[in-house]
């Protein structure tokens, strides 16, 4: 008896349930609150929480820590990664949310996930990002902070609390409109 034409059909039928249930996950579970994505949880990490701090070297190899930017401006932290197409579609919208907030208290840090440095060098150079960038070269702050899928957004107040998770690529005013409160606040 020839099993092969059944444990076929027994994958098929598993793989498409577990497209299913990632697909419900994803489209509905996340997006009930209707706000493009936003979750409260990811991970441990809990939104009213503190953001946990981090050290990671940029393209020019610096150093950025999160505390650095305490008490002076709100930090928008996105996972992504070069190779993750919603990623690249955020990108654009990232960068006019920098251009246009970036002297009103709000820095942006894309936190690129396990990828070389000249990977990520040669693709901000030749799509002319100029938010900042940090090298997560072994997905340690991204486990920290519980990204378990790309992008993902963190929005960190002043004060070094988590105000926003979102899971996702979304182009939205609601992130807009929390970030200009956010910076308005002491």
């Amino acid at each position: 008896m020839n099993l092969t034409k059944p444990l076929w059909m027994v994958a098929a039928v598993l793989f498409i349930a577990a497209s299913v249930a990632i697909h419900y996950q994803v489209k509905v579970r996340l997006n009930e609150g209707g706000d493009h994505g936003a979750i409260s949880a990811m991970g441990k990490l809990r939104l009213g929480q503190p953001a946990p701090d981090f050290a990671l070297n940029d393209l020019a190899n610096q150093p950025v820590t999160l505390s650095s930017f305490r008490g002076q401006k709100v930090v928008v932290l996105d996972f992504w990664a070069t190779w993750c197409g919603p990623c690249r579609m955020a990108m654009p919208d990232l960068q006019t949310l920098h251009e246009d907030l970036k002297d009103r208290g709000v820095e942006l840090v894309s936190v690129n996930q396990a990828e070389s440095a000249e990977r990520v060098r040669s693709f901000i150079e030749r799509k002319k990002y100029t938010f900042r960038t940090v090298l997560d070269r072994d997905g340690a702050v991204g486990n920290q902070y519980g990204v378990r899928a790309i992008p993902a957004l963190v929005v960190v107040d002043k004060q070094g609390l988590v105000r926003r998770l979102q899971v996702g690529y979304s182009s939205d005013k609601e992130l807009r409109q929390l970030l200009q409160q956010l910076a308005q606040e002491p």
